[in-house]
Protein backbone atom coordinates (compact mmCIF):
# COMPACT_ATOMS: atom_id res chain seq x y z
CA UNK A 1 0.00 0.00 0.00
CA UNK A 2 1.02 3.54 -0.57
CA UNK A 3 2.94 5.13 2.19
CA UNK A 4 0.49 8.04 2.14
CA UNK A 5 -2.81 5.69 2.40
CA UNK A 6 -4.34 6.44 5.82
CA UNK A 7 -6.22 3.82 7.71
CA UNK A 8 -9.05 4.08 10.66
CA UNK A 9 -9.55 2.24 13.26
CA UNK A 10 -12.82 3.00 14.14
CA UNK A 11 -13.30 0.91 17.25
CA UNK A 12 -10.09 -0.04 19.63
CA UNK A 13 -9.82 0.12 23.08
CA UNK A 14 -6.43 1.29 23.00
CA UNK A 15 -6.50 1.90 27.28
CA UNK A 16 -7.10 -1.62 28.07
CA UNK A 17 -5.20 -2.90 30.73
CA UNK A 18 -4.18 -6.02 28.19
CA UNK A 19 -1.88 -2.95 26.59
CA UNK A 20 -0.28 -1.90 29.95
CA UNK A 21 3.25 -3.27 29.21
CA UNK A 22 3.51 -2.08 25.84
CA UNK A 23 1.52 0.22 25.00
CA UNK A 24 3.21 2.92 23.43
CA UNK A 25 5.05 0.09 20.94
CA UNK A 26 2.03 -1.52 19.75
CA UNK A 27 0.63 1.96 18.93
CA UNK A 28 3.68 2.73 17.16
CA UNK A 29 3.70 -0.23 15.26
CA UNK A 30 -0.22 0.66 14.40
CA UNK A 31 1.10 3.76 12.97
CA UNK A 32 4.17 2.53 10.85
CA UNK A 33 1.31 0.00 9.68
CA UNK A 34 -0.66 3.16 8.28
CA UNK A 35 -3.12 3.04 11.09
CA UNK A 36 -2.94 6.43 12.17
CA UNK A 37 -6.76 7.30 13.20
CA UNK A 38 -7.89 5.69 16.37
CA UNK A 39 -11.13 5.84 17.62
CA UNK A 40 -11.92 4.92 21.09
CA UNK A 41 -15.12 3.60 22.66
CA UNK A 42 -15.87 4.46 26.35
CA UNK A 43 -17.22 1.15 28.61
CA UNK A 44 -18.38 3.00 31.65
CA UNK A 45 -17.05 5.46 34.13
CA UNK A 46 -14.04 3.48 35.38
CA UNK A 47 -12.49 3.59 31.80
CA UNK A 48 -12.75 7.30 31.37
CA UNK A 49 -9.59 8.66 32.79
CA UNK A 50 -7.43 6.53 30.90
CA UNK A 51 -9.36 7.22 27.83
CA UNK A 52 -8.27 11.21 28.71
CA UNK A 53 -4.40 9.94 29.16
CA UNK A 54 -4.38 8.31 26.05
CA UNK A 55 -5.82 11.58 24.21
CA UNK A 56 -3.56 13.49 25.93
CA UNK A 57 -0.36 11.22 24.65
CA UNK A 58 -1.65 11.04 20.65
CA UNK A 59 -3.82 14.55 20.34
CA UNK A 60 -3.30 13.75 16.63
CA UNK A 61 -4.28 10.54 16.47
CA UNK A 62 -7.38 9.88 19.48
CA UNK A 63 -10.70 10.21 19.08
CA UNK A 64 -12.66 9.63 22.03
CA UNK A 65 -16.68 8.33 22.39
CA UNK A 66 -18.85 8.49 25.50
CA UNK A 67 -21.12 5.90 26.54
CA UNK A 68 -21.78 3.20 28.66
CA UNK A 69 -21.81 -0.21 27.17
CA UNK A 70 -23.96 -2.77 27.22
CA UNK A 71 -22.52 -5.35 29.73
CA UNK A 72 -21.92 -2.46 32.05
CA UNK A 73 -25.98 -1.49 32.39
CA UNK A 74 -25.87 -3.24 36.37
CA UNK A 75 -28.14 -1.86 38.78
CA UNK A 76 -26.35 1.67 39.33
CA UNK A 77 -27.11 2.34 35.15
CA UNK A 78 -28.18 5.22 36.00
CA UNK A 79 -25.46 6.60 37.91
CA UNK A 80 -23.47 5.78 35.23
CA UNK A 81 -25.32 7.62 32.53
CA UNK A 82 -25.48 10.69 34.70
CA UNK A 83 -21.73 10.35 34.14
CA UNK A 84 -22.25 10.12 30.44
CA UNK A 85 -24.12 13.10 30.35
CA UNK A 86 -22.20 15.19 32.22
CA UNK A 87 -18.51 14.11 30.27
CA UNK A 88 -20.56 15.03 26.86
CA UNK A 89 -21.85 18.52 28.44
CA UNK A 90 -18.34 19.26 29.26
CA UNK A 91 -15.92 18.81 26.40
CA UNK A 92 -16.05 17.57 22.56
CA UNK A 93 -16.18 13.51 21.52
CA UNK A 94 -16.92 12.19 18.02
CA UNK A 95 -19.72 9.81 19.47
CA UNK A 96 -22.18 8.27 21.57
CA UNK A 97 -20.88 4.60 22.07
CA UNK A 98 -20.44 1.65 22.49
CA UNK A 99 -24.26 1.68 23.61
CA UNK A 100 -26.64 -1.50 22.67
CA UNK A 101 -27.56 -4.79 24.06
CA UNK A 102 -25.85 -7.67 25.01
CA UNK A 103 -28.01 -11.14 25.53
CA UNK A 104 -24.90 -13.15 25.52
CA UNK A 105 -23.39 -12.86 28.96
CA UNK A 106 -26.61 -11.52 31.14
CA UNK A 107 -30.39 -11.30 30.38
CA UNK A 108 -31.20 -10.07 33.69
CA UNK A 109 -30.82 -6.23 32.90
CA UNK A 110 -32.11 -6.66 29.88
CA UNK A 111 -35.04 -3.80 30.59
CA UNK A 112 -32.19 -1.40 32.18
CA UNK A 113 -30.00 -2.03 28.79
CA UNK A 114 -32.95 -0.85 26.56
CA UNK A 115 -33.68 2.42 28.83
CA UNK A 116 -29.70 2.91 28.43
CA UNK A 117 -29.82 2.69 24.92
CA UNK A 118 -32.69 4.35 23.89
CA UNK A 119 -31.41 7.51 26.42
CA UNK A 120 -27.96 7.26 24.74
CA UNK A 121 -29.43 7.72 21.45
CA UNK A 122 -31.26 10.58 22.87
CA UNK A 123 -28.11 12.03 23.83
CA UNK A 124 -26.34 11.44 20.53
CA UNK A 125 -29.36 13.72 18.71
CA UNK A 126 -29.03 16.13 21.40
CA UNK A 127 -25.34 16.75 20.56
CA UNK A 128 -25.72 15.64 16.91
CA UNK A 129 -23.29 12.72 17.08
CA UNK A 130 -22.84 9.22 15.72
CA UNK A 131 -23.61 6.15 17.84
CA UNK A 132 -21.80 3.68 17.88
CA UNK A 133 -23.77 0.08 18.63
CA UNK A 134 -22.63 -3.14 20.56
CA UNK A 135 -24.85 -5.92 19.61
CA UNK A 136 -24.82 -9.51 20.72
CA UNK A 137 -27.48 -11.92 20.57
CA UNK A 138 -29.80 -9.43 20.32
CA UNK A 139 -30.65 -7.85 16.82
CA UNK A 140 -34.33 -7.93 17.83
CA UNK A 141 -33.97 -5.90 20.35
CA UNK A 142 -31.99 -3.17 19.19
CA UNK A 143 -33.72 -3.30 15.64
CA UNK A 144 -36.52 -2.25 17.33
CA UNK A 145 -35.13 0.79 19.72
CA UNK A 146 -33.79 2.12 16.09
CA UNK A 147 -37.33 1.81 14.58
CA UNK A 148 -38.56 3.71 17.32
CA UNK A 149 -35.74 6.68 17.05
CA UNK A 150 -35.35 6.44 13.05
CA UNK A 151 -34.57 9.97 11.75
CA UNK A 152 -32.65 11.53 9.86
CA UNK A 153 -30.27 12.46 13.04
CA UNK A 154 -29.40 9.08 13.65
CA UNK A 155 -26.66 7.88 12.68
CA UNK A 156 -23.34 6.07 13.13
CA UNK A 157 -21.92 2.45 13.14
CA UNK A 158 -22.98 -1.29 14.04
CA UNK A 159 -19.75 -2.29 15.78
CA UNK A 160 -18.32 -5.43 14.69
CA UNK A 161 -21.29 -6.44 12.20
CA UNK A 162 -21.95 -10.12 12.37
CA UNK A 163 -25.43 -10.68 11.39
CA UNK A 164 -27.06 -11.65 8.01
CA UNK A 165 -27.57 -10.10 4.82
CA UNK A 166 -30.75 -9.33 5.58
CA UNK A 167 -29.83 -7.40 8.98
CA UNK A 168 -26.94 -6.05 6.96
CA UNK A 169 -29.66 -4.19 4.82
CA UNK A 170 -31.77 -3.46 7.88
CA UNK A 171 -28.87 -1.76 10.06
CA UNK A 172 -28.21 0.81 6.47
CA UNK A 173 -31.57 1.51 6.58
CA UNK A 174 -30.87 3.12 9.58
CA UNK A 175 -28.24 4.78 8.87
CA UNK A 176 -25.65 2.88 9.65
CA UNK A 177 -22.36 1.74 8.27
CA UNK A 178 -21.05 -1.89 9.39
CA UNK A 179 -17.89 -1.92 11.37
CA UNK A 180 -15.89 -4.89 9.93
CA UNK A 181 -13.06 -6.44 11.74
CA UNK A 182 -11.33 -9.80 12.28
CA UNK A 183 -14.69 -11.65 12.54
CA UNK A 184 -14.43 -11.37 8.41
CA UNK A 185 -11.16 -13.79 8.26
CA UNK A 186 -12.72 -16.20 10.47
CA UNK A 187 -13.67 -19.69 8.14
CA UNK A 188 -17.04 -19.50 10.31
CA UNK A 189 -17.51 -15.75 10.41
CA UNK A 190 -20.44 -15.49 7.78
CA UNK A 191 -20.25 -12.29 6.24
CA UNK A 192 -17.78 -12.93 3.66
CA UNK A 193 -20.51 -14.51 2.20
CA UNK A 194 -22.72 -11.77 1.38
CA UNK A 195 -20.51 -8.72 1.64
CA UNK A 196 -19.34 -8.10 -1.45
CA UNK A 197 -22.96 -7.33 -1.95
CA UNK A 198 -22.83 -4.47 0.13
CA UNK A 199 -21.45 -1.05 -1.14
CA UNK A 200 -17.88 -0.41 -0.01
CA UNK A 201 -19.66 3.09 0.55
CA UNK A 202 -21.85 1.63 3.81
CA UNK A 203 -18.63 -0.37 5.51
CA UNK A 204 -15.67 0.77 8.14
CA UNK A 205 -12.74 -0.79 9.60
CA UNK A 206 -12.54 -1.56 13.24
CA UNK A 207 -9.87 -3.88 15.13
CA UNK A 208 -12.01 -4.00 18.65
CA UNK A 209 -8.66 -4.83 19.97
CA UNK A 210 -7.65 -6.34 22.55
CA UNK A 211 -10.49 -9.08 20.83
CA UNK A 212 -11.10 -10.64 17.73
CA UNK A 213 -7.65 -10.75 15.97
CA UNK A 214 -7.63 -11.66 12.25
CA UNK A 215 -6.38 -14.94 10.95
CA UNK A 216 -3.39 -15.82 11.55
CA UNK A 217 -3.39 -13.90 14.97
CA UNK A 218 -7.05 -15.63 16.06
CA UNK A 219 -6.83 -16.37 19.22
CA UNK A 220 -3.85 -14.11 20.47
CA UNK A 221 -4.02 -10.39 22.05
CA UNK A 222 -5.36 -8.49 18.60
CA UNK A 223 -4.10 -4.76 17.72
CA UNK A 224 -4.61 -1.44 15.90
CA UNK A 225 -1.84 -2.72 13.13
CA UNK A 226 -3.54 -6.17 12.29
CA UNK A 227 -6.25 -4.06 10.04
CA UNK A 228 -3.78 -4.40 7.45
CA UNK A 229 -4.92 -7.76 7.45
CA UNK A 230 -8.48 -7.66 7.60
CA UNK A 231 -7.54 -4.88 4.70
CA UNK A 232 -5.91 -7.85 2.55
CA UNK A 233 -9.03 -9.89 2.70
CA UNK A 234 -11.84 -6.97 2.07
CA UNK A 235 -9.77 -6.37 -1.03
CA UNK A 236 -9.83 -9.95 -2.09
CA UNK A 237 -13.54 -10.07 -1.20
CA UNK A 238 -14.69 -6.93 -3.49
CA UNK A 239 -11.79 -7.76 -5.83
CA UNK A 240 -10.25 -4.20 -5.86
CA UNK A 241 -6.91 -3.02 -4.05
CA UNK A 242 -6.08 -3.08 -0.92
CA UNK A 243 -5.16 1.04 -1.31
CA UNK A 244 -8.92 1.50 -2.50
CA UNK A 245 -10.43 -0.37 0.71
CA UNK A 246 -8.34 1.63 2.82
CA UNK A 247 -9.33 4.95 1.40
CA UNK A 248 -13.08 4.24 0.82
CA UNK A 249 -12.94 2.95 4.60
CA UNK A 250 -11.06 5.82 5.57
CA UNK A 251 -13.49 7.96 3.92
CA UNK A 252 -16.58 6.53 5.40
CA UNK A 253 -15.24 7.12 8.89
CA UNK A 254 -14.75 10.65 7.62
CA UNK A 255 -18.22 10.92 7.14
CA UNK A 256 -19.54 9.33 10.47
CA UNK A 257 -17.46 11.37 12.80
CA UNK A 258 -16.77 14.68 11.15
CA UNK A 259 -13.34 14.42 11.45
Amino acid sequence: MNSTTIITDTHTHLYSEEFDQDRDEMIQRAIDAGVTRFFIPAIDAAATQSMYDLEQNYPDNVFLMMGLHPTYVKDNYLDELKHVEAELAKRKFYAVGEIGIDLYWDKTHLKEQQIAFKRQIQLAKQYKLPIVIHCREAFDEIFAILEEEKSDDLFGIFHCFSGTHEQALQAISYNMKLGIGGVVTFKNGKIDQFLNQIELKHIVLETDSPYLAPIPYRGKRNESGYLVNVIAKLADIYDVSEEEIATITTQNSKDVFGI
